[in-house]
Formats: structure tokens, C-alpha cells, sequence
């Protein structure tokens, strides 16, 4: 019996192919639920080593409970304001990569 040679493939071309190349909606999409994912889990994290309750971290920012916990689950995108307000009521430092063409910033 022949023996059968696995083939392997990388993330960047499973993601290709089934989710789609970079620059199309699908994976624009995928991307971008991705890192609001991620930012929740950040912001949950946080609060957690703070001994924070979401209620307490949204009247430390002016807003309901019911926001941090959406924030949280990455249910719906949240401003840049609101992501800033969270992370220095946490205070946690937070930076931001910015590429612009050639050149690269970087936001603290």
C-alpha cells in the first residue's frame, strides 16, 4: 500500500483560502472580530487583577454595566475614547501601531 505524504499549510494560507485574501470584505471582517475579540479579553483580564466588578469599572467611566460586559464580549465595537477611558481607569498602558505607507508611529 502507498504510503500517503502529508501536506501541511500555514495560517496565512488556511486563512486565504477559506476565509478569504487581505483586502476582501470577508477577511476585513474576520480581522476586525478578531481584535475586538482580543481587546475584550484584554479589558476582562484587567479588570479581573483589579478586583473590579464590571459595574465598578463602568462608573469609573461613566457608563453601564451593561457596556463594559458588551465590551467585553466584543458584541459591538466601541470607540477609541471608550477603549482609552477603560484601560486608564484600569490603569493599564496602552499602545497603539499606526503604519502610514513607509513610515510607522507609534502611539503611547
Amino acid at each position: 500500500m502507498a504510503k500517503k505524504e502529508n501536506i501541511s499549510y500555514s495560517l496565512a494560507e488556511m486563512k486565504d483560502k477559506y476565509i478569504g485574501k487581505k483586502g476582501t470584505v470577508d477577511r476585513e471582517e474576520y480581522e476586525y472580530e478578531l481584535r475586538m475579540d482580543v481587546l475584550g479579553r484584554m479589558i476582562k483580564t484587567a479588570r479581573q487583577e483589579r478586583n473590579l466588578t464590571q459595574e465598578q469599572l463602568g462608573e469609573l467611566i461613566g457608563v453601564q454595566k451593561s457596556q463594559i460586559s458588551k465590551l467585553e464580549s466584543s458584541t459591538n465595537s466601541a470607540t477609541i475614547d471608550t477603549i482609552l477611558k477603560v484601560f486608564k481607569a484600569l490603569k493599564a498602558e496602552i499602545n497603539f501601531n499606526v503604519k502610514l505607507e513607509k513610515q510607522s508611529i507609534k502611539l503611547a
